[in-house]
């Protein structure tokens, strides 16, 4: 076996009907071409139509098959409808995506009840129900891979990210209990953790020159990282390369979590 071939067995997701939410945003157009470029045939759902429909056209113009669907992830009866169509276009769902969320940033004492509702409403509630319908449908195929997009956030925290660290930081528990509950229908769960991602959502906290600085400093490679540089993990987990492994988290995040950039220390170079 060939290098290549050998790579193609280990990693391919040719025949996958992979659902991805969020897939107009920074981070979700990036991995819906990415894991398009693998193989995988795309579920597209966002709530921005035209973002939608450009994505698709990007997708289909690499030889790809990509279905569009308008989805509001906080509204339960959207998330039924969507998952609805896109089983009975698609017959089956392999892979579900949970990227879709949001977040503002404000002190925890200056959150109102309605900010705390939206962030919720997205990051987890939707992400809870959603993952809900679609275990349904992977349990009658008796297979099926669900990848949660957590966050830095999820066990470091930064200023003014209260609702939004609480509910990544949820996420991963959800994560823990889709594997330990549905394995036993071949169901497989695992989350990944971006760091700080260069997106346009995230541009107006690099372009602070104070906060941009802070960051830097406790990134050991000392940058933002780019949406595309999350691709080639969520390849991996969404590709039969991982197929003993659920449960877990993986961090992409330049080295932030190990430590960031080190204090003055002795060394002849």
């Amino acid at each position: 076996m060939t290098i290549a071939e050998n790579l193609e067995k280990l990693f391919s997701l040719e025949g996958k009907e992979i659902m991805l939410t969020g897939a107009a945003g920074g981070i979700g157009s990036a991995l819906a071409r990415g894991l398009a470029g693998a193989g995988g045939n795309m579920i597209l759902c966002d709530i921005d139509e035209g973002g939608l429909h450009s994505l698709k056209l990007e997708i289909e113009a690499m030889g790809r098959t990509a279905n569009v669907y308008l989805m509001d992830i906080s509204d339960l009866g959207s998330i039924r409808e969507c998952v609805s169509k896109a089983v009975n276009d698609r017959k089956r769902i392999d892979v579900l995506i949970n990227c879709a969320g949001i977040n503002k940033r404000e002190g925890f004492l200056d959150v109102e009840e309605h900010t705390y509702d939206r962030i919720m409403d997205i990051n987890l509630k939707g992400l809870f129900f959603l993952s809900q319908e679609v275990a349904r449908h992977m349990m009658q195929q008796k297979s099926g891979n669900i990848i949660n997009i957590a966050s830095h956030n999820s066990v470091g925290m930064l200023g003014g990210c209260s609702v939004y660290g609480a509910s990544k930081s949820a996420v991963t528990a959800l994560t823990r209990s889709m594997a330990v509950e549905w394995a036993q229908y071949g169901i497989r769960a695992n989350a990944l953790a971006p760091g700080h991602i260069l997106t346009p959502l995230t541009q107006v906290t690099w372009d602070h020159p104070q906060r941009s600085a802070y960051l830097e400093e406790r990134i050991a490679m000392r940058r933002p990282g780019l949406p595309e540089e999350l691709v080639g993990i969520t390849v991996m987990l969404a590709s039969d390369a991982s197929s003993y492994m659920s449960g877990m988290m993986i961090h992409v995040d330049g080295g932030c979590l190990a430590g960031g950039s080190p204090w003055p220390y002795d060394t002849k170079y």
